[in-house]
């Protein structure tokens, strides 16, 4: 039993450097990909993903939820986890993996967005996924519409989340910071393992120091993610869902 446990660790371990080594290739070959999508692979904390009542995430309570709300790699940082109910392959030439799970169909991004941080609070939330059809403005100042995206209504940016959250629309610089996944096919469980792309934390951290430690309780916010986090439902996670 002991073997199979230390087998397992290694083979994670094999994952991640996997991942590691590929994004460095990718980026090698084409530097643009990293100034336009990444700053490469950061490993954090391997940590469990728990439902609120503490049992392992499933992949049929992913889909059953559709977005999701956990902390991570820091305690007091706040991530998506969306299940886009498709199979999402990596666009060509990215680093990022593309989707995880048995249909290849859950995605992970930080939920600070890269323009001027909003993120989700327990009394509203100005960033959410958005399954139904929305119009919104591209990049080229035309008003398009598209479903499935992660729209920010601070400042109206806008995250295609199954093209490695890069940016559709609005001011934001840069695409979310994908988190990196892990899910065992044996036990259905799913893990955090790291950080791909621009992290945006030192700058949240300084910015918003004083409401995150209030809003979590604690002096030290930027505590490491450690074991397990918990999952929670977007809808029961803030109050307010703010829409545009």
């Amino acid at each position: 039993m002991e073997k199979m446990i230390d087998d397992r660790k290694s083979l994670d371990r094999r994952t991640f450097v996997k991942v590691c080594m590929t994004s460095l290739s990718v980026i090698a070959a084409n530097p643009l990909t990293l100034a336009a999508s990444t700053e490469g692979v950061r490993s954090h904390n391997r940590v469990l993903l728990r439902k609120p009542d503490g049992e392992p995430v499933t992949s049929s309570w992913l889909s059953e939820h559709r977005s999701a709300i956990f902390h991570y790699p820091y305690v007091t940082t706040p991530c998506f986890i969306i299940d886009l109910g498709r199979p999402v392959t990596a666009p060509e030439g990215s680093a990022w993996p593309g989707g995880a799970g048995p249909g290849s169909s859950i995605v992970s991004y930080s939920a600070i967005c890269a323009h001027r941080h909003s993120y989700p609070t327990r009394s509203a939330s100005f960033i959410n996924f958005r399954p139904e059809q929305i119009t919104y403005v591209n990049r080229d100042d035309a008003q398009v519409r598209g479903r499935e995206l992660i729209y920010c209504c601070s400042e109206r940016s806008v995250y295609d989340p199954a093209a490695g959250a890069r940016v559709l629309g609005g001011p934001a610089p840069t695409a979310l910071t994908s988190i990196m996944l892990e899910h065992d096919p044996e036990t259905d469980r799913y893990h955090a393992l790291g950080t791909l792309g621009k992290e945006q934390y030192d700058v949240f951290f300084e910015k918003f120091a004083f409401r995150i430690a209030l809003d979590h309780d604690r002096e030290n916010i930027r505590e490491p993610a450690r074991d397990a986090a918990t999952v929670v439902p977007a809808l029961e996670y803030s109050t307010n869902q703010v829409r545009c």
